[in-house]
């Protein structure tokens, strides 16, 4: 069965042409797989937005056509939250169904998807594209689009990694090396501690497989029994990466391939009034992504050195996205070579458009808590209407020992 279309599609009906080819064709696996995913698959739960709201059931091929046609067309006039609505009423397919998740993430599914990734980041990359500017800036309004530097947005994509105007963030502690600092405009949360190589662990329903998330590099090691954090990408945020410390870069990869859809509980991610708050990441060893291990010297409490250890920055690229970026300087860095110097805050790489996080990895005991100083930003108090479409059950709080499947009933976004 393919794991990948080639070559890759050009236009919406070149790649519906070839999805109904694959269903009609008794050689591939994608009939069985859909078919298998849409008999079990469920309702979305009461409750659920109209704008979010898609009923797979006794679906056929032709509305699957019809729907990616439709997700299509919306990359042509698309504001900057609808994107999501697309992703969401695609991801109740695989939402606690292990035949969808099966038919998303395997085989000529997988293929499929990957080439529509691929079709939509065409049409980002399209001068046509331009036209998408300007509602989003419109949308994001003066006062968010001072923090960015006017450049060359002559496509969409352009403007999704836009660059941040200088003095527009400050680098904390830069002469302090023991001074962490986020990688990215983000919303962070303590994954799980006592991280393990090779065994997924449960932590209040929090699993993390440091040697796969690495795709088996030696560095792994050096994070047993550490501590996870994740800085999740809201999609009308700064798109770029930095280093959260400074040192040597000792091995770096953003090449390392993997799925682009297939979250089983998809809607829970941002649902829970505290984005991924006792999300399962497990799944995340197997999406599209990239790493930088960063050795970075260590220092006590007098500020009098303390050795040196290391810090991973680990770039996840999901749903609609197709590029972890790195910049040339810290592409393909191999370990045993000479490592390339990096500052703290310095930029790695970017996202293209699509739903995208970092994880960074820590050594055990070197990052026991997020810790902030007195006058730091903690948050934003901004208003319902926006509050309201990226935190839909913000209100409600789910503590972490509650199970995936007994989560929040509406869906959201990146």
């Amino acid at each position: 069965m393919p794991d990948v279309i080639d070559p890759p599609s050009k236009t919406i009906d070149e790649f519906t042409r070839r999805v109904r080819e694959l269903y009609n064709d008794p050689q591939s696996d994608f009939k069985q797989k859909f078919d298998a995913a849409i008999k079990t698959v469920k309702k979305p739960p009461e409750g659920t937005k109209a704008k979010v709201y898609e009923d797979w059931q006794n679906a056929g091929i032709e509305k699957l056509c019809t729907f990616f046609e439709d997700w299509y067309t919306w990359g042509k006039k698309q504001g900057v939250h609808d994107g999501l609505d697309y992703i969401e009423k695609f991801s109740w397919i695989s939402y606690l169904n292990d035949t969808g998740m099966e038919f998303v993430t395997t085989g000529s599914g997988r293929a499929v998807l990957a080439d529509f990734t691929n079709l939509q980041g065409l049409q980002m990359d399209d001068p046509a594209s331009e036209s998408l500017v300007r509602q989003w800036i419109d949308e994001l309004g003066p006062k968010r689009m001072a923090d960015y530097e006017p450049g060359d947005w002559s496509t969409f994509n352009k403007f999704f990694i836009r660059e941040l105007a200088p003095g527009a963030r400050s680098v904390d502690g830069r002469l302090d090396p023991s001074v962490v600092v986020a990688p990215t405009d983000c919303v962070i949360n303590m994954i799980v501690d006592e991280l393990t190589a090779d065994t997924p662990i449960p932590v209040k329903t929090v699993t993390m497989n440091v040697g796969e998330l690495l795709d088996g590099s030696d560095f792994a090691q050096r994070f047993i029994g550490g501590t996870a954090v994740s800085c999740i990408l809201m999609p009308d945020t700064y798109h770029r990466y930095h280093a959260p410390v400074g040192g040597e870069v000792v091995e770096a990869r953003d090449d390392i391939g993997g799925v682009y859809y297939g979250m089983r509980d998809f809607p829970d991610l941002l649902n829970k009034g505290n984005v991924g708050y006792g999300f399962d990441y497990s799944m995340f060893d197997d999406f599209r992504r990239g790493y930088a291990v960063i050795r970075t010297p260590y220092v006590d409490h007098t500020g009098e050195p303390d050795g040196d250890g290391y810090v991973a920055l680990v770039p996840v690229g999901l749903n609609s996205i197709g590029s972890v970026r790195f910049r040339d300087k810290f592409r393909d860095i191999v370990p045993g070579k000479y490592p390339v110097q990096v500052e703290k805050g310095e930029e790695i790489g970017f996202f293209q458009y699509g739903g995208s996080l970092n994880i960074l990895l820590f050594e055990k005991g070197r990052f026991p808590a997020l810790q902030l100083l007195m006058g730091q930003r903690i948050g934003i108090l901004q208003e319902e209407e926006h509050t309201e479409y990226m935190f839909e059950n913000f209100r409600r709080f789910h503590p972490r020992h509650i199970p995936l499947e007994t989560g929040p009933t509406a869906p959201n976004g990146e």
